[in-house]
């Protein structure tokens, strides 16, 4: 790569790497993951910096590749987890304000759909993108992308149901 395109790769990269993280922690909800999805992805730009930056939208190419990074590791991920000893029931969420206990209610409940209807989520309504560019992110159709936020937020629901009626009843 020639000096000045270097210059210009290293720019853009430093000046976006908060954002990529967290596009990349929503998705995943793991930052040591995210740490490896961000790293996949900007050495996958840097490889292909040429074409990217003549791209008309840079940062909705970076988007996809940080997107098609995290899927690609969530389809081989399963292969390499191995378990030993007898897993805990889940994490133990210590109390926190209510604004910070329902992030973390919902970033749970995020982490337990399944990794495309998660995406589509997060694509759609943290980053604030059309379904038309969710699908251009995800490689899929515009009806993919509906269908994937449809069952995405029927299932968030169905997860946050019994927490909403605890807090109805005032028994967090």
């Amino acid at each position: 790569m020639r000096a000045a395109d270097e210059q210009r790769y290293t720019e853009y990269v430093s000046a976006r790497l908060p954002a990529l993280h967290r596009l990349a922690y929503l998705l995943c909800g793991d930052p040591h993951r995210a740490d490896d999805i961000v790293q996949a992805a900007i050495v996958k730009l840097y490889r292909h910096w040429r074409r990217a930056s003549q791209a008309t939208d840079l940062d909705a190419y970076v988007r996809t590749i940080v997107v098609r990074s995290f899927l690609d590791e969530q389809r081989l991920r399963w292969a390499s987890v191995r378990l030993f000893g007898h897993p805990q029931d889940g994490p133990v969420i210590p109390a926190a304000p209510p604004d910070t206990e329902t992030g973390i209610v919902v970033h749970t409940a995020l982490t337990r759909l399944p990794p495309r209807q998660r995406a589509a989520l997060v694509l759609r309504f943290l980053c604030d993108l059309s379904t038309e560019s969710t699908a251009a992110a995800m490689h899929c159709s515009t009806g993919n992308v509906k269908r994937l936020t449809s069952d995405g937020l029927r299932r968030l629901r169905g997860l946050l149901a019994p927490v909403a009626e605890r807090c109805a009843d005032g028994t967090r």
